[in-house]
């Protein structure tokens, strides 16, 4: 391949609406050469996850928006096709968890950011999703925030996604009783059959609050939540005493109105501790975090599921169907194939 294509930002969303195909546009640059201490990737893969909604807004959170006329940010797995250091070889496969090759066929790197991943080990596309940022963020989220106890109760809202479905697994993994909260019957059998949780609670079937309170009848000791709103006040009215909750994501309210505050956050207040926080605060320990999660995966403990999608003009449809729940597992594109 001698062009690059690239996708960028063409214009921002208005307020809270979904992104659509006007929202990027579909360029072919150069080819670019690495400079010395540089590396060249052909992403093979691309992350397709909810905080790209957040990094095309005009208002920076934990991280600059995306520019406008700029590479769309994007987690990548690729191949180094070009190096000018010496810790990284031609052939190698490595991982962009932070977003910084972007959604283009070829990226430069300077390194620090890359994790060199084995093919052999697990198929590519698992480290776009729960041996990547996923994963780890899962990883993370629970064992430094949630700190869970052998015996105690795990309760995982969207439990079926990328992030929900590691860390109810971790949960297991480290001896508690993991309750996943999932959409239908269908992301129901996926989060017991497949992920091994104990008990899987149908969010569109009745009441979730009565639902959470028969599935964890010794009520909640750490809720690790994707979604906030509702979900979040039912299960803060399971919460036991020194509970835990661990604020990963809230895509209930990607559309709403701004409203934060709930009903029955001084439940959290008086019995237990809150906490949001961001996955690259532990960048640092993001190798560690790949080899347990790589061997928890090889002794079986641990499973992922990928939804391969191939095109590179299919984000604003990905991010439709993440954000309306129609996925089912890690949603990832395929934009090259490996040669490796």
């Amino acid at each position: 391949m001698n062009l690059n294509r690239q996708l960028r930002l063409k214009a921002r969303p208005a307020g809270v609406a979904m992104p659509g195909p006007d929202t990027w546009e579909i360029v072919e640059a150069d080819v670019p050469e690495p400079a010395q201490g540089q590396v060249l990737v052909r992403n093979l893969y691309v992350s397709v996850d909810p905080a790209m909604r957040g990094w095309i807004r005009p208002a920076p959170t934990y991280i600059e928006p995306v520019p406008l006329g700029g590479v769309m940010r994007a987690g990548t797995v690729g191949r180094v096709v070009a190096s000018r250091r010496a810790d990284f070889a031609e052939g190698d496969h490595v991982s962009d968890v932070a977003g910084g090759l972007g959604f283009q066929d070829f990226g430069l790197s300077d390194g620090s950011e890359l994790l060199k991943v084995d093919p052999l080990r697990a198929p590519l596309p698992s480290y776009a999703g729960g041996l990547g940022l996923n994963g780890f963020t899962a990883y993370f989220g629970l064992l430094e925030i949630g700190r869970p106890k052998a015996g105690e109760t795990v309760l995982v809202s969207s439990a079926a996604g990328a992030t929900g479905s590691v860390a109810g697994q971790i949960a297991r993994i480290k001896g508690c009783r993991a309750v996943g909260i999932a959409g239908g019957p269908q992301k129901g059998r996926l989060v017991r059959e497949v992920f091994g949780f104990a008990e899987a609670i149908d969010y569109r079937d009745g009441n979730v609050g009565e639902a959470i309170a028969d599935a964890c009848p010794g009520g909640v000791d750490v809720f690790f939540d994707n979604v906030g709103g509702g979900t979040l006040d039912a299960a803060l009215m399971r919460l036991n005493r020194l509970g835990r909750v661990v604020v990963c994501g809230t895509m209930s309210q990607a559309g709403a109105n701004g409203e934060a505050v709930r009903a029955h956050l001084r439940l959290a207040l008086v019995h237990g501790r809150m906490e949001g926080f961001i996955a690259f605060e532990y960048a640092s320990g993001f190798r560690e975090a790949l080899d347990e999660l790589l061997g928890w995966r090889e002794q079986g403990l641990l499973k992922a599921q990928e939804e391969v999608v191939e095109g590179f003009d299919v984000l604003p449809e990905c991010l439709d169907r993440v954000f309306a729940g129609k996925n089912f597992g890690k949603m990832v594109v395929r934009i090259g194939q490996d040669a490796g």
